[in-house]
């Protein structure tokens, strides 16, 4: 799901190995990923002595390449001392045990954050768990996608995300962190990742948002074999409810993705009206008993590619979910072991 983009002082990313400046002592900077989502942003505070980074991008030799690039470059040779980690996600967590391991930098993230990543790392798969299959044909996912996956060696975390040694710094909901010569609000968000850490800053207006609000496109709010009856909407509309309480328009959003964007308070209110709209046309459309894989249409109002299809199947599990835990929608097993979601009386 995206919608119209809020504006923003710049129209164009940092280039590849270079940095804006977005305030005095703050650089923005670009790591590529390999998929259509083609970026991560990454930001750099200055300490004084050294700076603080917040995420990491993906793991892989090129990330590491370019992050030596830039060490010697825009952080002007000075030492990464601190890896603030926003979520556990691959792209935002992927080089902080790196940055642990070989420049002996301190890592910062919330608790469950770090849990999921040092889980994560450690539960190499060479074949597909049947929770995982057993998963993907509750959701009624494409027989010909589900085949394609069956011969092909499963995802696993370790591949993107660098070897995590043991032991981290917590942040929590209410901290005060200094970065930058700053001193920031730590307010936690979820649904897109558990207990997701976003900075407030209380001497100036810029606020990071990691991916709990991004500019031009919506978190994806996925479910996973995991926890398969997770419901990260409600756990979403909760925590950007209670964060648009802090929005200001003249904040200067840094987010994980896509352009630092002015308007916090309207982008807010946009998503938040964007799920509620999705899940109205989403009860529509189970008039009629479907499986969460049949739903594309009324969530995306668009055609889904390939290389899309994984991340849509999880979101649309998640929206089904959503609705069956308010009690507005009923389920039942379809023969070949697919929930069918149907509009409640």
């Amino acid at each position: 799901m995206s919608s119209a983009r809020p504006s923003g002082p710049w129209s164009e990313p940092p280039a590849k190995g270079g940095a804006i400046e977005v305030a005095e002592g703050v650089l923005w900077m670009r790591l590529p990923l390999p998929m259509k989502l083609d970026h991560v942003n990454v930001y750099a505070l200055d300490d004084g002595d050294g700076w603080t980074i917040v995420d990491t991008g993906m793991s892989s030799k090129t990330s590491r390449r370019l992050w030596e690039a830039l060490m010697a470059g825009p952080l002007g040779g000075r030492p990464v001392r601190r890896v603030v980690v926003t979520h556990h996600h691959p792209d935002h967590v992927g080089n902080a045990g790196w940055f642990q391991s070989q420049h002996g930098t301190e890592l910062v993230t919330t608790r469950t954050a770090w849990l999921f990543s040092r889980m994560l790392t450690l539960d190499v798969q060479d074949s597909w768990p049947e929770e995982t299959l057993a998963f993907y044909r509750s959701a009624g996912m494409d027989p010909a996608v589900y085949e394609a996956r069956l011969a092909e060696r499963p995802f696993n975390f370790a591949d993107t995300v660098y070897p995590m040694p043991l032991g981290f710094t917590r942040i929590k909901q209410g901290d005060v962190i200094r970065m930058g010569g700053r001193d920031w609000d730590i307010h936690i968000g979820n649904g897109h990742a558990p207990e997701h850490a976003t900075f407030w800053s209380r001497d100036c207006n810029l606020v990071l948002t990691g991916d709990q609000v991004l500019s031009s496109i919506s978190p994806n709010l996925g479910v996973y074999a995991t926890e398969p009856m997770a419901d990260p909407v409600a756990d979403w509309l909760e925590a950007c409810e209670r964060l648009a309480q802090l929005a200001r328009p003249d904040q200067l959003a840094l987010a994980g993705h896509k352009l630092p964007f002015l308007g916090l308070p309207h982008r807010m209110a946009q998503l938040i009206d964007n799920h509620h709209g999705a899940l109205a046309r989403l009860l529509e459309h189970l008039d009629e008993p479907r499986s969460a894989a049949e739903c594309f249409a009324p969530l995306f109002k668009r055609q889904i590619g390939g290389g899309e299809y994984g991340l849509a199947l999880v979101e649309a599990v998640a929206h089904v979910n959503h609705l069956y835990h308010l009690g507005q929608v009923q389920r039942s097993r379809r023969a070949d072991g697919a929930w069918l979601y149907q509009r409640q009386g």
